[in-house]
């Protein structure tokens, strides 16, 4: 059994605000209209949602025009994560959507980690351009580079442990 609704919101696979759909009894009495993503079909919830549109299209391109400056920004990073790999250069697991967005987070975006579509696992060293979805209409490519674990230590991380030894250093005099 069906029922038709109108939508306050778009609904991924589903349509866009302001369409009326057919959609299962159980989904709509369930899901849609109890979070108010929906409306009954009557004429004033036509009337009312046609209301909401104007309003929520205003507020949708601003948050598109946002979301392509944030994508442009986005665009320019390159993402390094760094594997323990075994023998022939073969990474122990792979790389996951979490992970870039953890790398992600450390470079300072705030990308979920949902938002970051991989077609096929990362499990080999190199560079792989991986698809971020910013906003519903905004995608944007980015790259992610994995690196042995020895070799990124050597270049980046001998810095950083130099950086620490004084630290430590200074702590141990205090201590004394």
């Amino acid at each position: 059994m069906s029922v038709e609704v109108i939508l306050r919101e778009p609904i991924e696979n589903l349509g866009r605000r302001g369409d009326v759909v057919k959609v299962a009894n159980g989904y709509a009495r369930n899901y849609l209209l109890p979070r108010k993503l929906a409306l009954p079909v009557t004429e004033s919830n036509r009337r009312q949602v046609d209301r909401e549109r104007v309003v929520a299209d205003a507020r949708d391109t601003a948050e598109k025009e946002a979301a392509e400056a944030y994508a442009k920004r986005l665009e320019q990073v390159t993402v390094v994560v760094v594997r323990r790999v075994g023998q022939n250069d073969t990474l122990y697991g792979s790389v996951t959507n979490a992970d870039v967005a953890a790398a992600l987070a450390e470079q300072g975006f705030d990308v979920d980690r949902r938002k970051i579509l991989i077609a096929e696992p990362l499990k080999q060293l190199g560079s792989h351009p991986v698809t971020v979805k910013v906003h519903r209409e905004v995608r944007t490519d980015i790259i992610v580079r994995i690196a042995k674990e020895g070799a990124e230590d050597e270049a980046s991380g001998g810095e950083a442990a130099t950086e620490g030894a004084p630290a430590e250093s200074d702590d141990a005099a205090d201590s004394e």
